[in-house]
């Protein structure tokens, strides 16, 4: 009787493919990657127009090279992967392409982007510990806490290679306190969309 309870026991990947569908995970990764495609289309196609219809892009991004240091730059980069991810990274990406060292700044701004979610998930840490602040966080983000708490590590991977801003992510695991190792395990991922994003940005530009 054990070994036939045993042979028909789930396996453990089937188990999970069964919770995240039921919990609509797959559904919410879908809706997810709708909601960034449009943002994503437009800016590619008014990049596009500007670079057709106005100056080429990559005497933009020449200009920004020679006239703007790139610890500037990298700066403005690591505020914004801190704080909700306001500039698409994709733009930064294009930016190292043009620099005397694409492959040294590609990475850097890959590192700048992980350690930016630190100071994100920190923040969410931070924030949970000061009850007002709390509250009204857990009500703009309730959607995003929610999630957090019922996919945990899996959220934080999407977050990292889809685009979608990984610092809501980040802050939202700090507010549910999930495990910082783990965080940082699965973060890592954020360099292989930083690669994949690298290659293809490089190789359009050029």
């Amino acid at each position: 009787m054990a070994q036939k309870n045993k042979s028909n026991k789930k396996p453990r990947w089937k188990l999970l493919h069964q919770y995240y569908s039921y919990t609509g995970f797959y559904s919410f990764v879908g809706k997810s990657l709708m909601k960034a495609a449009l943002p994503i289309l437009i800016f590619i196609i008014a990049l596009i127009c500007v670079h057709f219809f106005v100056i080429d892009i990559n005497d933009i991004l020449a200009y920004i090279t020679e006239n703007f240091p790139p610890i500037g730059v990298l700066a403005v980069f690591f505020a914004s992967e801190s704080i909700l991810g306001l500039i698409p990274p994709e733009i930064f990406i294009a930016w190292s392409g043009k620099t005397a060292h694409p492959n040294l700044y590609l990475t850097a701004i890959a590192f700048l982007s992980y350690f930016g979610g630190i100071v994100s998930y920190f923040a969410g840490r931070g924030i949970a510990s000061i009850p007002s602040v709390f509250v009204y966080l857990e009500v703009k983000m309730a959607k995003h806490i929610k999630n957090m708490r019922k996919w945990g590590g899996f959220l934080i991977i999407v977050g990292a290679l889809l685009p979608v801003p990984f610092a809501v992510s980040s802050i939202a695991a700090g507010v549910i306190k999930f495990p910082f190792g783990s965080y940082l395990l699965f973060g890592l991922l954020r360099f292989v969309r930083f690669f994949i994003y690298g290659v293809m940005i490089f190789e359009a530009l050029n």
